[in-house]
């Protein structure tokens, strides 16, 4: 007799839009998920960190512009008293102070409301496993941006990361997920997201974007 098979452990997201023809079908459709409850919907940045204090709490899915406390800032002060809790951006926009502002707030995904259900609950399954998703059109703008700042001082990357991990870097700083990663190398997603927490690791990398600004600054991208 075959052992029962243990159910996948859910994970508890709070979606956040100011519009409610928005954030209730959402709630609806990422409810259908196996693994995937929706423990709470807000209107805004106050509403986000009552329901992340009444927890527990997995991933806040945030819209930015709300009003009151904008996602932003309801980012910045989740990572502040809630640091467990990941943050992945859903938003209509994806000009760069928006995104540069998510990321640097410490939003672990960004993606446009053009993302399909597969694409959001990737990016939160993603988000809750310490790994980042950004929407494509946002990793071009990102690459973009960097590609076009003033040089900042470039911070060398350690001498001990392997060959392997230097591939990676290079393939994250061309703007490939992990997926892309994985077919380009002839791996398995599993072994990306070990290479890049090593890389992250010894690199002290937060997230992707930086992980992307590093790759370009090293000649690698």
């Amino acid at each position: 007799m075959s052992e029962p098979t243990e159910k996948p452990q859910r994970l508890r997201v709070v979606v956040a839009d100011d519009q409610a023809a928005v954030r209730e079908p959402l709630a609806a459709v990422l409810g259908l998920s196996e693994d995937i409850d929706v423990v709470a919907a807000a209107a805004n940045g106050n509403e986000v960190l009552t329901a992340v204090a009444a927890g527990p709490v997995d991933v806040v899915l945030m819209d930015l512009r709300m009003p009151g406390m904008d996602g932003i800032e309801a980012t910045r002060r989740l990572g502040e008293e809630h640091p467990e809790v990941a943050v992945v951006v859903l938003t209509t926009f994806a000009d760069d102070d928006s995104i540069l502002g998510a990321l640097g707030a410490g939003a672990r995904g960004y993606l446009t409301k053009n993302a399909g259900r597969q694409d959001i609950t990737r990016a939160i399954r993603a988000a809750a496993a310490g790994q980042s998703v950004l929407d494509r059109e946002v990793q071009d703008r990102l690459l973009a941006t960097v590609r076009t700042k003033a040089p900042a001082p470039v911070k060398a990357l350690p001498d001990d990361l392997t060959p392997r991990e230097r591939e990676v870097l290079a393939l994250i700083g061309r703007g490939l997920p992990n997926r892309g990663i994985a077919e380009k190398l002839f791996i398995s997603e599993a072994t990306v997201k070990t290479h890049i927490n090593n890389l992250f690791a010894k690199a002290a990398i937060r997230d992707r974007a930086e992980a992307v600004r590093r790759a370009i600054e090293a000649g690698l991208a």
